[in-house]
């Protein structure tokens, strides 16, 4: 028996830092919805008790560096599972890319596992083995649209946002979100972007509102270390985004568009400054 599952990628409408705790994390407050960029796994059982992983991405690790690689051990180790499984990860989602591909992953393999298997694991306990690979991994199990706080992981879902065309471009640089994090000053932050605007404007299905509440205070750090980023942001204004944000902690920005006729024209041009640009649509 073969399962399959898909990995989409996540982009930020908002992202707030309140503080740093005590444990080294930073105490964040998110709002999280998914796109049509996705990796697909393909799990399927083997006689040996192992984990093997291929892709055909050339870039990354088949180890236990992978998340899917993680999530597979876990849930094996978690359920006394003495069976193996092969993984392919056909790869399309940027790495270190601010769109939490590796966490969707990770999500991916501990869905299809459950399947394979017939764990019976609910979606709750999911997202608690999630919650041990990565801050985002528990948003990626249950997809959809939300508000995430603490380090990522208590969510509270929302409505998903009106459908429009998502621009993505990323440079040609990997940044670190632990560099990221670590380089951010929490409390001289001056500016905060509003939560509850954001959730209104999406309770609302307001496209204008959505645009207007867009806010992510890591840009504070990402876009002085890479002036690429804070130029990709410019383009994307000047070639008529209705709303622009960097996801994460970057490298890549976004660009809603709520009317296809300027989608081609926003495309087009950023290809002129990255290779990597990639038109798709709100998951909803």
């Amino acid at each position: 028996m073969k399962v399959y599952e898909k990995a989409p990628a996540k982009i930020n409408l908002m992202l707030d830092v309140i503080r740093k705790r005590e444990d080294g994390f930073h105490e964040v407050e998110m709002i999280m919805t998914m796109v049509d960029l996705a990796d697909r796994l393909e799990m399927e059982e083997v006689p040996r008790d192992t984990i093997i992983i291929s892709s055909q991405a050339g870039y990354i690790p088949l180890d236990e560096k992978n998340l899917a690689f993680q999530a597979a051990r876990l849930i094996k180790d978690r359920y006394d599972v003495r069976k193996g499984v092969y993984i392919h990860l056909d790869k399309k989602v940027p790495v270190a890319a601010g769109l939490a591909g590796g966490s969707s992953d990770a999500a991916a393999a501990l869905r299809g596992l459950n399947r394979l298997w017939g764990l019976g694991i609910s979606e709750e306990e999911l997202c608690t083995l999630g919650a041990e690979l990565g801050s985002d991994v528990p948003f990626c199990v249950t997809g959809g649209t939300a508000v995430a706080r603490g380090r990522g992981e208590k969510l509270e879902r929302i409505s998903n946002p009106p459908q429009c065309w998502v621009v993505l471009a990323k440079p040609p640089i990997n940044v670190s979100t632990a560099d990221v994090y670590g380089k951010l000053r929490a409390a001289e932050l001056k500016t905060h972007p509003s939560t509850s605007a954001m959730v209104s404007a999406i309770e609302r299905g307001s496209f204008t509102d959505i645009c207007d509440n867009l806010g992510n205070v890591l840009e504070s750090v990402t876009l002085q270390l890479y002036p690429e980023v804070l130029q990709l942001k410019e383009i994307m204004q000047r070639l008529g985004a209705d709303g622009v944000l960097m996801s994460g902690s970057g490298p890549t920005v976004f660009g809603l568009v709520n009317k296809e006729a300027k989608v081609s024209r926003i495309y087009n041009g950023l290809r002129g400054f990255c290779k990597e640009v990639y038109v798709v649509r709100m998951l909803t």
